[in-house]
């Protein structure tokens, strides 16, 4: 089951660096990273919102940016993240949560001990090969799997163009049903849906957020300072942006997979 993402084509080695790349501007991931919109979590546990108590892992918790959100419904939370750095940062932001170092190939879970599995902008970095039946290993019967990505909006004219400044390869317009292969021995139902988000931003702090993007994380010093300078001189000179505060519009994907 490999998986098949926007990273399609992409040298292992550098997928593989791109998805160590984080830890070393967690804080800037903490304080710049977009939330979750409410909705999206709500569709994604409704197959086990009767349970009571619902037991949720997040899974790649990063420094708790879908924890924090899950906290608002969920009072049973697992946090499971692999990078010191940005676990660090989670139980800093969220000191109350349970949270572990494990990966999404060796859960630090018993079998059967959660309900749901959330995961925040990081399946697609898993290997899934791997990762599918671990998953299912830690699920309680019928439990649920759901991934979500927030996604930049780039069927509106000026996201599309700092999306060009950026040289980002992630697009809500490429984005392809069933890129995240789920169906299969161990999860039935694989349904998707999609939900409407934003985030403040001024020509500054999305430069920052663009800046913990793992495409901008792996290049050289110089090479960063190039591409986020284009970036600020983009947002500076659009008129929907150039002019303090503005609303990046959102789209978060999310993709859920029953226990079979």
């Amino acid at each position: 089951m490999s998986s098949s993402s926007a990273f399609d084509g992409v040298d292992p080695e550098i997928r593989a660096l791109r998805a160590s790349s984080f830890g070393g501007q967690a804080a800037a991931y903490a304080e710049e990273r977009p939330d979750y919109p409410d909705a999206a979590l709500l569709w994604a546990l409704e197959p086990v919102s009767g349970r009571v108590p619902l037991r949720v892992l997040d899974l790649g918790a990063g420094t708790g940016k879908l924890t924090e959100v899950l906290l608002r419904h969920v009072a049973d939370v697992v946090a499971v993240e692999p990078d010191a750095a940005m676990l660090a940062q989670l139980r800093h932001r969220l000191p109350g949560v349970r949270a572990l170092a494990g990966t999404a190939e060796r859960i630090p879970l018993e079998d059967g001990s959660v309900d749901a599995i959330l995961v925040g902008q990081a399946l697609h970095w898993f290997d899934l090969d791997r990762a599918v039946p671990e998953m299912a290993r830690v699920l309680a019967p019928g439990g649920v799997l759901a991934g979500l990505w927030n996604l930049d909006d780039d069927r509106v004219p000026w996201v599309k163009g700092l999306k060009e400044a950026a040289a980002s390869t992630v697009s809500f317009k490429q984005w392809r049903r069933g890129s995240i292969p789920l169906e299969g021995p161990h999860f039935r139902v694989v349904e998707h849906a999609e939900f409407a988000h934003g985030q403040r931003r001024t020509a500054e702090s999305m430069a920052a957020t663009i800046a913990t993007h793992s495409h901008v994380l792996t290049l050289s010093e110089a090479e960063r300072a190039e591409l986020l300078a284009r970036v600020l001189g983009y947002l500076r000179s659009t008129p929907e942006t150039a002019h303090g505060e503005f609303e990046l519009p959102i789209t978060t994907v999310t993709v859920r997979a029953v226990l079979g």
